[in-house]
């Protein structure tokens, strides 16, 4: 017994090894093309380690000046912390009261649109960029940040729907039924008793709905054109467009972009881990 767990533990640790090499290395190249000068990036045999240190593009790209790639990039930047947190702020708002909706609520009626919710989350987005500009045209939200949320709405709240659902599902009923006899309406029942059991879950779904909004970069490329609301994967791919590609400094540009999600993962990594073993175990 105690070689086999050796042997288990053995390959345990070699499995976890393979999967942070294969996972933070090419982080770590984007880091070493960062900091390389143009020489380093462009000389055969390819150099691994830089012969000089270079931060200057980071100070490029935090440095607002007119028309240089610091002004572009800190405007995307703004257009990306307002398009994903505003979407997941109105996704939430209206996915915490639909998934208890369709967590108390079980009938034929209830399962056909949750089912349906999740049809519009799987269709294809080349589907619905016609009927969305067209909407987004009406509206004259063309190239506009609010327009930007309301698109982002359509493909976060089936999602957080179905999350929020899955973790009301673990709360026992009988609490509820319990501040129903104690007077309360259904609105303070769902704030004060089902919320904070599942919060966890709540939270992770926001977790989740503000990556996938950041990482958007589809309808972010059609639906803006200039500065006033393109976001920071549309703008990093703009500094790859030109004909002499500054590597070093996309990859900068790419490491600053991975940094907000980054830091809002490890301010809810106890939520994140909670929410996803939500269900697992009833009370």
């Amino acid at each position: 017994m105690m070689q086999r767990s050796s042997i288990a533990t053995f390959f345990l640790y070699c499995g976890v090894a393979l999967f942070l090499v294969v996972t933070l290395a090419p982080v770590a190249w984007l880091g070493v093309m960062s900091i390389s000068l143009p020489s380093d990036l462009t000389t055969k045999p390819l150099s691994l380690i830089p012969h000089q240190v270079d931060f200057s593009r980071y100070a490029r790209l935090l440095t607002f000046e007119a028309n240089s790639p610091g002004e572009a990039f800190l405007m995307a930047l703004r257009n990306s912390l307002l398009s994903s947190l505003g979407a997941t702020a109105l996704s939430l708002l209206v996915a915490v009261p639909a998934g208890w909706a369709f967590s108390r609520y079980r009938n034929r009626g209830v399962s056909v649109v949750l089912y349906s919710i999740l049809a519009t989350y799987m269709t294809p987005a080349v589907a619905l960029i016609l009927p969305l500009y067209f909407l987004l045209s009406m509206l004259g939200l063309l190239n506009n940040v609010v327009g930007l949320i309301i698109v982002y709405c359509s493909i976060l709240t089936p999602f957080t729907a179905w999350f929020i659902k899955s973790s009301f599902d673990a709360v026992p009923g009988e609490l509820e039924s319990a501040a129903a006899i104690d007077g309360a309406s259904t609105l303070q029942t769902l704030w004060w008793v089902t919320l904070p059991y599942a919060r966890a879950g709540v939270a992770t779904a926001a977790l989740f709905a503000i990556l996938l909004a950041w990482d958007e970069f589809f309808y972010a490329l059609l639906f803006t054109s200039n500065q006033n609301a393109k976001t920071l994967t549309v703008t990093i791919a703009d500094f790859a467009a030109g004909r002499a590609t500054d590597f070093g400094l996309v990859s900068a540009a790419g490491l600053l972009t991975a940094l907000p999600p980054v830091l809002i993962a490890f301010i809810l990594q106890k939520s994140l881990v909670a929410g996803l073993t939500a269900g697992s175990v009833k009370g």
